[in-house]
């Protein structure tokens, strides 16, 4: 693996029942780059997300996630030193915010019994509450939250081990949109209170990316279509491609935008 790289994903394929899932991808992410993985349903988007967070092996190639190669570390072990945030997180029982961004240190879904977080722990854990703007529910339980204070929460959760790779699973699936840009603003806020913290983001739409996206892949059939800084990847002619539709694709006040290449007879 390269000295400044966290994830290192060489030749993969994945094979599920036969099917190709992944064919021939290959990855590298370092400290500070902030990916985004984007194409149509089925184009191996989750799988290959799965692989970096070390829930998933590859058929054949190599993945190395913060220095260590899948098939020779503990994979359990591995995943809490990664930042997952999965929006489709439930913690099952009526946590408060805090009590849920407290247990990304234990990565269970409930506060553990007999267990009792440091005085810097706790302040911790109010820091990134603040940072993700709910400050004000810090005491609020999950079942009255939005779904997008639950987002942000879930980021927060995701920091608490400070981590130096966060993976995001579409956040912004079910958002309105305050929501949405509530979320992607403190997304976005990161680049400047963790400078060395890199992410990968799964969407499948760019008006869902942050705008400090550096960098981006086109995943399309289980291949990669194109990867490389942001603006060398989501061009017109490639995403396009990518969706095998015409789109044209426009970047204003660094976010992205997508309509029709033609108007639609019917509009």
């Amino acid at each position: 693996m390269s000295d400044s790289a966290l994830l290192q994903v060489r030749d993969v394929d994945f094979v599920r029942s036969g099917n190709a899932i992944l064919r021939s991808v290959n990855l590298t992410v370092r400290a500070g780059e902030h990916w985004a993985l984007l194409g149509p349903n089925g184009a191996g988007k989750t799988t290959l997300l799965k692989m970096l967070g070390a829930f998933e092996h590859p058929t054949r190639g190599s993945v190395e996630v913060l220095g260590h190669r899948l098939g020779r570390v503990d994979m359990r072990a591995l995943r809490t030193a990664i930042g997952h945030v999965d929006p489709r997180h439930n913690p099952g029982v009526p946590l408060t915010v805090h009590e849920i961004v407290l247990t990304g240190l234990t990565n269970s879904a409930d506060l553990l019994p007999r267990w009792t977080p440091s005085a810097e722990q706790v302040a911790e854990a109010d820091r990134l509450i603040d940072l993700m703007g709910l400050a004000h529910r810090r005491n609020a339980q999950w079942p009255i939250l939005s779904q997008g204070e639950r987002g942000r929460m879930l980021i927060a959760r995701a920091l608490m081990p400070s981590p130096r790779l966060l993976l995001l699973d579409e956040p912004a699936t079910g958002l309105d949109l305050s929501g949405r840009e509530h979320l992607l603003e403190r997304i976005d806020r990161l680049q400047h209170t963790h400078p060395d913290l890199a992410s990968v983001l799964v969407t499948h739409h760019l008006e869902e990316l942050p705008p400090g996206t550096t960098h981006a892949m086109l995943l399309r059939g289980g291949r990669t279509l194109a990867a490389g800084p942001v603006d060398d990847v989501l061009t017109t002619e490639l995403v396009s491609e990518c969706f095998d539709y015409p789109v044209r694709i426009t970047r204003s006040e660094r976010r992205w935008s997508v309509r029709p290449a033609q108007p639609s007879p019917l509009g």
